[in-house]
């Protein structure tokens, strides 16, 4: 089974772009287009697909309002990543915790789009790029204030846990953390999928989300 992505962005010339580079790979197609975010949410109401790529910024519905859309039908729904032209981009961490699974740049190379399409597919999400740090790093300091009063959830976890949490944050992956921690990636993983159900949260996004509005990390740290 191929992987189904869709396309939305309205310019014709990046979405061709991005259906070569899709296309050309063995295990995904491209299964629809769309030019802004009313029209991918009409065509994806028949159209099946595994993995959306969405712009931010477009004409009459833009990625974000789209993105909180599609992701409210419930978890039959694709998985959405952000793309943008602009690495500090307000409507890219908009559409995060709007339930995007990840944000990549537009002129990203095409082996990160295609490892970002199969890592989303897989059910993870893409927070480890640089780009996703900077983004997150750039706008903590415009969130509420709640590093001394932060989620009562965050006591449930155990200290590991927190140690874990910590470097979800900073964009690590679960090898990363392993070998930081001194754990087997497995462990990680593990951590990691009581870390979501205890905190009720989604995705690795959401958990990276979730530490810089409790204060938990901060930029620059």
């Amino acid at each position: 089974m191929k992987i189904r992505v869709f396309l939305v962005d309205d310019q014709v010339l990046v979405r061709t772009g991005f259906t070569m580079v899709v296309d050309s790979q063995p295990d995904m197609e491209v299964v629809g287009q769309a030019g802004n975010g009313a029209e991918a949410l009409e065509r994806l109401s028949v159209v099946g697909a595994d993995v959306v790529l969405m712009d931010v910024r477009m004409p009459r519905m833009d990625g974000v309002e789209a993105t909180r859309r599609l992701r409210a039908r419930g978890e039959t729904a694709p998985r959405v990543i952000v793309l943008t032209t602009f690495d500090l981009d307000e409507y890219a961490f908009t559409a995060l915790k709007a339930g995007a699974a990840g944000f990549l740049l537009k002129d990203a190379p095409p082996d990160d789009l295609l490892s970002a399409v199969r890592t989303v597919h897989s059910g993870d999400s893409v927070v480890a790029p640089s780009t996703t740090r900077r983004l997150l790093e750039h706008f903590a300091p415009h969130l509420p204030d709640r590093e001394e009063r932060p989620d009562e959830r965050v006591t449930g976890l155990t200290e590991r846990e927190r140690e874990v949490l910590l470097e979800v944050a900073r964009g690590l992956s679960n090898a990363e953390i392993g070998a930081r921690l001194h754990l087997a990636e497995a462990t990680v993983k593990t951590h990691v999928g009581r870390i979501l159900a205890k905190l009720g949260l989604r995705d690795r996004v959401q958990l990276v989300v979730f530490a810089y509005e409790n204060g938990l990390v901060r930029a620059g740290r």
